[in-house]
C-alpha cells in the first residue's frame, strides 16, 4: 500500500491516491498507519478517490483514533498536493466531494522544494445544534475563562471561545470536557485577537487531541471573531504550527501551505490487519 505523508502547519496526514476504487481505509488500518510509535504516524488518513457527486474526486478521512471527519482544511491541503504528485491534477482548480458537499481546490506550487499552496472552498459556516449557552465551562484560569462562546458549524463542529491570553489555557484538560458535551464531539478552539486582521488560536481536535493547526477550527474561529465586532473579513489565524489566512464572505476560503514529507510504503499484513 502506498501512502502519502504531508503537513499542513504540522497537522500531518497520510493520503492514499485509489483513483480506481480497488482499495479501502477502515479504523483499524487509520489507527494501525497513524500511530506514532507502532505505524507510520499521522493525525490522520485520507483516501483519494473517483469523483461522486459531479466532483473530479472523492475524499475520506479517518482521524487518527479511526473515527470518521467529516471535513479538513488542512486535510483538503495536503490532499491536494498529493494529487499534483501523482499526476491526476486536472489543471489548477479542481473539486473535491467531501461528507461536507463539494468543494473547489486551487493549488499552485511553492517556493520552496516540496511546498504548495492551496486555496480551498470551505463552504458556508452555520450555527450549530449546540447552543453555547448551554456548555458548562468549569473552573479555569482567569486568563483562560471565556468572555464569549459561539457553536459553529463548517461540515464539522466547532465550539469556539474568546479568552484574554491563549497561552494560560491547558488545552489537553479543558479540550475533553469541552468536546464531551456534544453528543457527536466537536473541536475546541481559544482564540485572542491582535488586530482587525488577525488572532491567535489554540484548538483541540474531535478524534485527535492537540494538533498545532486546524483550518475547519481556523475558519469558524474567524467566524466567530468576526461575529463578534474583532477582525474584517479577511484574518490571519496564528497557530503553533503556523498561520493560514481566511476570507469570509457568503462561503469561507482557506489558503495556507502544504509540505511533502515522504512517501510510504506501508504493508497492513506486518500488523496483522
Amino acid at each position: 500500500m502506498k501512502l502519502t505523508k504531508h503537513h499542513g502547519l504540522a497537522n500531518d496526514f497520510l493520503v492514499m491516491i485509489d483513483i480506481d476504487s480497488t482499495s479501502a481505509i477502515n479504523p483499524d488500518l487509520a489507527r494501525a498507519v497513524c500511530d506514532r510509535r507502532a505505524g507510520v504516524g499521522a493525525d490522520g488518513l485520507i483516501r483519494v478517490s473517483g469523483g461522486s457527486a459531479g466532483a473530479n474526486f472523492t475524499m475520506e478521512l479517518l482521524n487518527s483514533d479511526g473515527s470518521f471527519a467529516e471535513m479538513s482544511g488542512n486535510g483538503m491541503r495536503c490532499l491536494a498536493q498529493a494529487v499534483a504528485m501523482s499526476g491526476h491534477e486536472p489543471g489548477p482548480s479542481y473539486t473535491v466531494a467531501t461528507a461536507g458537499g463539494v468543494r473547489e481546490v486551487r493549488h499552485r506550487v511553492g517556493n520552496r522544494p516540496g511546498e504548495s499552496w492551496v486555496s480551498v472552498d470551505m463552504g458556508p459556516t452555520s450555527a450549530s445544534s449546540v447552543r453555547s449557552d448551554s456548555l458548562s465551562h468549569g473552573t479555569v484560569p482567569a486568563g483562560a475563562a471565556p468572555m464569549k462562546t459561539a457553536t459553529i458549524d463548517i461540515a464539522n463542529p466547532h465550539v469556539v471561545m474568546l479568552v484574554d491570553d491563549v497561552e494560560s489555557v491547558d488545552v489537553g484538560a479543558l479540550g475533553p470536557t469541552y468536546e464531551s458535551q456534544f453528543a457527536a464531539g466537536a473541536n475546541v478552539e481559544w482564540v485572542e485577537p491582535i488586530d482587525r486582521g488577525a488572532i491567535k488560536m489554540r484548538v483541540w481536535e474531535r478524534g485527535v487531541g492537540i494538533t498545532q493547526a486546524c483550518g475547519t477550527g481556523a475558519c469558524a474561529s474567524a467566524r466567530a471573531a468576526h461575529d463578534w465586532g474583532l477582525v474584517d473579513e479577511t484574518v490571519m489565524v496564528r497557530m503553533p504550527g503556523g498561520s493560514v489566512e481566511v476570507h469570509l464572505d457568503d462561503v469561507v476560503t482557506l489558503t495556507g501551505p502544504a509540505a511533502y514529507i515522504a512517501t510510504v510504503d506501508f504493508d497492513p499484513d506486518l500488523l496483522g490487519l
